[in-house]
């Protein structure tokens, strides 16, 4: 009773590929629903399983894993940091982030972390297909932001170098590929969390309802402090992490087709890529 069983694994990848097989958007909601809510029962059971072991016999505890997002340098990494984040956030994560974010180190059961994996790669791929399309549509283009572009200026030379002066002006411009790109990942993640957060929730309030005397909330109430107190004794993460910087440039258009295309994305059978984010460590 100490991991997640073959048979739940198995039937949290049945679901996967029903979901990709599908053409039917609500079918493929539903499939992505009960994968999250087996998983969520599952983990419960573990925990009310772990809270009744007795003393002497070998108990499951938190741990943690690296789990790697990209090679580092490779652009949009915190996009998919993100998604990884929404995810473990639904499956009693807590996460600390290389200051490359190239690396994620959760923090929780292995039962929790083999689930956030599963559908952290069925939906990254799913993520980077949608910001793909999108991107080749060129529809992220009917958006114009005002940049400041530099122009040729008085033309004089400045009195320690022979360079041209410049000025600044200010124009209306297309959104560029990146940000367009960066906005649209963003969105997608963020409607997944929310996704997610809300099959979790209805599996724990049925576990609760159906609980026989087992006394499933407080379980879950210990459960919680186990991993806060385990993450605040291992942790060694210093400062803090942002999913995007004060220079990423903003895309309305883009975030609502990212979040179409999260509240539509369908789980796939694709194979393994690779909380709480709080600090970053090295």
């Amino acid at each position: 009773m100490d991991s997640m069983s073959d048979k739940h694994l198995a039937k949290i990848a049945a679901l996967l590929r029903k979901a990709e097989s599908t053409d039917n958007e609500h079918e493929a909601d539903a499939f992505l629903q009960a994968a999250q809510r087996l998983a969520t029962l599952a983990s419960v059971d573990l925990a009310v399983a772990r809270a009744h072991v007795a003393q002497s016999e070998k108990r499951a505890t938190p741990t943690q894993r690296a789990v790697s997002i990209g090679e580092p340098g490779k652009r949009g990494l915190k996009t998919y940091v993100q998604l990884f984040l929404e995810i473990g956030r639904a499956n009693n994560l807590t996460c600390d982030i290389a200051s490359n974010s190239s690396r994620v180190f959760a923090y929780g059961f292995d039962t929790d972390i083999d689930a956030a994996q599963a559908l952290y790669a069925s939906l990254v791929v799913q993520m980077v297909r949608a910001s793909d399309a999108y991107i080749k549509s060129g529809r992220y283009a009917e958006e114009l932001v005002a940049r400041q572009v530099r122009v040729e200026g008085s033309g004089r030379y400045s009195r320690w170098s022979r360079q041209t002066r410049y000025d600044y002006v200010e124009q209306e411009l297309p959104v560029h590929p990146s940000t367009a790109r960066i906005n649209f990942q963003l969105a997608f993640a963020v409607r997944i969390g929310k996704r997610l957060a809300a099959a979790k929730a209805s599996a724990q309030d049925q576990a609760v309802a159906d609980d026989r005397g087992t006394g499933v909330e407080l379980v879950l109430r210990a459960r919680e402090v186990e991993l806060a107190d385990h993450y605040k004794a291992t942790s060694t993460a210093r400062g803090s992490w942002r999913a995007t910087s004060s220079k990423a440039g903003y895309s309305g258009l883009s975030q609502r087709a990212g979040d179409k295309a999260g509240r539509t994305a369908r789980l796939g059978g694709e194979k393994q890529i690779g909380g709480e984010q709080r600090r970053i460590g090295a």
